[in-house]
């Protein structure tokens, strides 16, 4: 069925709705393509449109056609008009031996899909009090002992995640310590963030999976501890260490790139933290902002990042009443810069108030605190 359903999107012809009219192609688009292994989405999209997460206003399929971005290397991509006016993509199939092309490089962001998590609390879970030998860390075939595993059964396998950052407006980000608390003078409220004026509320915390244990042994009481055969060790296990059992967790390996559903206030969506403990990112740099399902956030949004225009002296008039010569507001004998866009990030991992977004691509690096805009915004 799934080889038909291909075949079906291979060989449609796809036509678009009237929104498209306003599509514009890319001012040296070429007529054919030949996709290639190694391609994503994206730079297919930018080799034909100005504004590459248009594509799906282009690439609309007929009714019986379940999934018209489903393209492979060797398929043959070319892009026309119809009356000279409203754009249409058509294909022609290549060889089916390979699996098909994705938005962006999956190795950029498998990490992000797989071993990190947003959590609204994480205290009221089992964790490690100690390790064999008392050791400060544990790694493979290791026994790390565990507080909290009540009710668990031998053989019953747990993953072992860390509470490493507590994001949050208008204080973007704060590190965590071994219990999970707040480490002071930490976060990136003083390294060039622009604080949110209108919101102050936690929006999760990020754990990330260390490893994977086997339970071999359950305590008998409260205070008597389990014990937890440590696997597939990515990191060193320490004390305080968070433990969930195992299960399916699902992500989406396709992404389409599209415009956002709903709109947003000026402010609402910022960048919470780049991914290495960096303040500023590039292209193919993962980002974390401040905004997820209950938003209206989907994977393959798409958003353009901005630099908030400060608030400066006018050092002509000499009216100012601040020494401050780069506010965050507005003030008497002060001049309001305009915003200043910095580059273009789609979503691909959403949840209820944090999304994790790639850099595509920007004239700038994309900071801390910058705010994310329609990526249509002027």
């Amino acid at each position: 069925m799934l080889k038909q359903l291909r075949t079906v999107a291979a060989v449609a012809l796809l036509t678009v709705t009237t929104y498209a009219v306003a599509v514009e192609s890319g001012a040296t688009h070429p007529d054919t393509y030949v996709v290639r292994k190694g391609d994503t989405l994206w730079d297919i999209a930018a080799r034909f449109l100005k504004k590459p997460w248009l594509w799906p206003e282009i690439w609309q399929a007929n009714p019986q056609v379940s999934n018209p971005h489903l393209i492979y290397p060797g398929d043959v991509l070319s892009l026309a008009y119809l009356d000279r006016v409203t754009p249409r993509a058509t294909v022609q199939p290549g060889r089916r031996d390979e699996a098909p092309i994705n938005a962006v490089p999956l190795s950029e962001i498998e990490p992000f899909l797989k071993n990190l998590s947003i959590m609204d609390s994480f205290k009221e879970l089992p964790y490690v009090v100690g390790l064999e030998d008392n050791r400060l860390r544990g790694s493979a075939g290791q026994q790390a002992y565990v507080r909290g595993l009540q009710g668990a059964q031998p053989g019953q396998r747990y993953a072992l995640l860390r509470p490493t950052v507590r994001y949050g407006q208008p204080k973007p980000s704060d590190d965590l310590d071994v219990r999970g608390d707040t480490t002071p003078l930490t976060g990136n409220l003083w390294k060039s963030y622009v604080a949110s004026s209108d919101r102050h509320e936690l929006l999760g915390y990020e754990l990330a999976q260390v490893a994977v244990g086997t339970v071999s042994h359950v305590g008998s009481g409260e205070r008597e501890a389990s014990t937890l055969l440590l696997q597939d060790s990515g990191r060193e296990v320490r004390a305080g260490d968070r433990l969930v059992p195992v299960q399916a967790n699902p992500y989406d390996l396709q992404f389409v790139p599209h415009a956002p559903a709903a709109s947003f206030t000026d402010g609402h969506l910022r960048v919470l933290a780049v991914a290495d403990a960096l303040t500023s990112g590039g292209p193919r740099d993962v980002i974390a902002i401040s905004g997820g399902s209950r938003d209206g956030i989907d994977n393959g949004t798409v958003f353009s990042v901005w630099r908030s225009g400060r608030h400066v002296n006018d050092r002509v008039t000499g009216m100012a009443t601040s020494r401050t010569d780069d506010a965050l507001k507005p003030g008497a004998g002060r001049v309001s810069l305009p915003d200043e866009y910095a580059a273009h990030a789609m979503v691909f991992r959403t949840f209820d108030k944090v999304s994790y977004a790639l850099v595509m691509e920007g004239t700038k690096p994309a900071r801390v605190g910058y705010e994310l805009k329609h990526p249509d915004a002027q």
